[in-house]
């Protein structure tokens, strides 16, 4: 059992559908991992362990009897605190919903369950997934394995933490401006941005107005993230804007990426400013597509400032999530949080919401002509290297001063726009920090944004190299 903290889910699954480990010792040695570094990395923030053991022997039992466990089969999960474990306190990492403990699995989780995969425990993230780095006054700061004075990212930075720890090989995240591919990049996973509505979101109480967060996995391989997908995509009522179910698999697909494809590469899409050794790595990382066989060129335009519009809609979401009862909890919310909500219900009008439809239809035909042309594009996922676990994010870049959103210049465009991107682990910084390139794809090409990752993943290969925490 020695160094499972290292190995991939597919592997995990092979190996337990092999009889080479059980469920019950896996879930042994994954309960015996999270006791020895969740302390430094505070990636989790509850557990379940003795129902997780007993779900462990049950599927134990149910393999010895020639069962089908399920194309998960007793792997160990985490899920991000801001999604519903039946019996388990989601409480968004806000102190007023520290009890708040949820009737039912969310969707997503019910599916993963019914695949065999074993929920472990609750993920940290910061109050209400609404900043780039994780740390909340329920639960405190959280830590990237690869240096424990540097964040993971956020918002789903205690999944990255608990996956680049090596206490899981799968986590849930969700992503409603870069909340999956942040933390990826900073702690060196595998995160996929879905489509949105490729992953059904809730059952929540109010249904999303403004078609921005997404839910997806964070894992130690694209193989893994394909698996996970095949589990969990697929309409279902809770959610009306969800995608129907595809034909064929993401995880069986993964080598068929088609050959001599056109890919753009944009290293600051025309406004963002980036650490030196963070383009480096990413600019000799997008070479091996070309060394593959695909077109190669690089995109010189300008994409739109979609950061306001993309703001307000997003701010404006939560509002409605929190408004019936922001009052009574204010006092107990993050100043930074309440002064987005206050903003949000008390100042945006009629007008800001045409104003945010004029720039996400500019911004639709910008994307349009870019997929007319290129099957494939590809950024830096972050700006910089991971910046200090408590915050804040960088105000400059080596020197020179960067807006707000400057920090998070790629990501939170394609939250907007719904396309599906991923970032993939290209290199380390000068400073041994994890550094992600990013792969966007045409609105609803989950299946070609996992394809290249899984090819660059084949071509440079990066997921033996983790962390070493104790």
């Amino acid at each position: 059992m020695a160094m499972i903290q290292h190995r991939s889910a597919t592997e995990l699954v092979g190996q337990i559908k092999a009889g080479q480990i059980t469920p019950v010792e896996l879930m042994e040695e994954t309960l015996k991992r999270i006791e020895a570094v969740n302390p430094a990395l505070n990636a989790f923030v509850a557990l379940r362990a003795d129902q997780a053991l007993d779900e462990a022997k049950a599927m134990t039992e149910r393999l010895a009897a020639g069962n089908d466990p399920g194309p998960l089969a007793g792997l160990p999960i985490g899920v991000k605190d801001l999604e519903d474990v039946g019996g388990m306190v989601t409480s968004f990492g806000s102190i007023p919903y520290k009890n708040n403990v949820a009737k039912t699995d969310s969707v997503q989780v019910a599916r993963l369950r019914a695949a065999g995969a074993i929920v472990v425990g609750k993920t940290n993230t910061p109050e209400f997934g609404f900043t780039g780095f994780t740390k909340n006054r329920l639960f405190g700061t959280t830590r990237n394995p690869w240096n424990l004075e540097r964040t993971p990212g956020g918002s789903s930075g205690g999944s990255a933490a608990a996956v680049a720890g090596g206490m899981v090989a799968v986590a849930t995240g969700s992503d409603g401006g870069g909340s999956i591919r942040i933390p990826a990049s900073y702690s060196g996973c595998f995160g996929l941005k879905t489509s949105y509505g490729r992953i059904p979101m809730g059952p929540v109480p109010l249904l999303y107005m403004n078609q921005i967060p997404v839910l997806g996995p964070l894992t130690r391989t694209v193989a893994d993230a394909a698996l996970y997908l095949d589990c969990v995509a697929g309409y279902h009522p809770a959610d009306p804007s969800s995608l129907p179910r595809p034909e064929g698999s993401y995880l069986e697909g993964l080598a068929d990426m088609p050959k001599g494809l056109r890919i753009a590469f944009s290293p600051t899409l025309g406004y963002a400013r980036v650490q030196s050794d963070v383009l480096d790595r990413v600019e000799k990382s997008v070479m091996c597509f070309e060394e593959m066989g695909h077109r190669l060129e690089r995109w010189d335009g300008v994409w739109p400032d979609v950061g306001d519009a993309w703001s307000n809609l997003f701010s404006l979401d939560l509002y409605a999530q929190l408004c019936d009862n922001l009052e009574a909890i204010r006092k107990d919310l993050g100043r930074t949080l309440v002064m987005a909500l206050d903003r949000a219900g008390a100042e945006t009008t009629m007008k800001d919401l045409i104003a945010a439809q004029k720039v996400k239809t500019e911004f639709n035909g910008i994307l349009w002509e870019i997929f007319d042309r290129f099957d494939l594009l590809l950024t830096p996922t972050m700006p910089t290297e991971a910046f200090g676990a408590g915050g804040p994010p960088p105000a400059e870049i080596e020197g020179q001063p960067i807006p707000l959103l400057g920090a998070v210049a790629f990501t939170y465009p394609l939250n907007f726009s719904g396309h599906p991107a991923c970032s993939v682990r290209a290199g380390l910084s000068d400073n041994g920090l994890p550094v992600g390139l990013q792969i966007i794809g045409p609105r609803h090409r989950d299946d070609l944004v996992l394809q290249a990752a899984f090819a660059f993943e084949q071509a440079r290969p990066w997921n033996d190299h983790w962390p070493e925490v104790y």
